[in-house]
């Protein structure tokens, strides 16, 4: 995040959206770094996390994150993802946050400098204009390549950033996961 953030800062963080941007991209995110990273550069108001939660998995890495993001200055706002059957009969879940994010922001805005939003959801397009016309500067987060970001959202952005380019900054390495034995040596 360059020296362009100052000010009252908050962060928006589309929790699934930056999973699979940084998953695409071949690292995860570390949020300390990313937190560290805005009070190094401004004041950070709030740091929101939005995420879906599947109920009834107690015991899965989301879980772990979203109780570590809770106590390490996280403002983290979950639902309970829906569960649906596809056309081909497989089990999934959805659980969209951009209504909870966007009456956030919307609250917060009177109260802010500067909006970074880390999502590429198009949906998000209205939401950043009318923060824009509070007078907040709204930096996106996202990448072109591979193309995670829509492109209305990028044009509508006072300021853009590949994620790519803050890898080094708040990334670290994808664990590798040795593959399985099938047979002993």
């Amino acid at each position: 995040m360059s020296s362009f953030l100052s000010g009252r800062i908050a962060l928006f963080i589309d929790g699934a959206n930056l999973h699979a941007t940084a998953k695409a991209l071949g690292f995860e995110i570390d949020y300390g770094r990313l937190l560290d990273a805005c009070k190094a550069r401004g004041n950070p108001v709030r740091a929101f996390y939005y995420t879906a939660i599947v109920e009834d998995q107690e015991h899965v890495p989301l879980r772990t994150l979203v109780d570590w993001l809770d106590y390490n200055g996280y403002a983290v706002v979950t639902k309970a993802a829906k569960e649906y059957v596809d056309a081909s009969g497989h089990r999934k879940f959805k659980g969209k946050m951009d209504v909870e994010l966007a009456v956030d922001a919307m609250e917060l805005a009177a109260h802010i400098d500067q909006m970074v939003l880390f999502s590429g959801d198009g949906d998000l397009r209205s939401l950043v204009e009318a923060v824009q016309r509070r007078g907040v500067r709204v930096t996106v987060v996202s990448t072109l390549h591979p193309p995670m970001i829509a492109e209305e959202l990028r044009r509508q952005a006072d300021v853009f950033i590949d994620l790519m380019e803050l890898r080094s900054m708040i990334g670290r390495d994808r664990p590798q996961r040795s593959p399985t034995r099938l047979h002993a040596p």
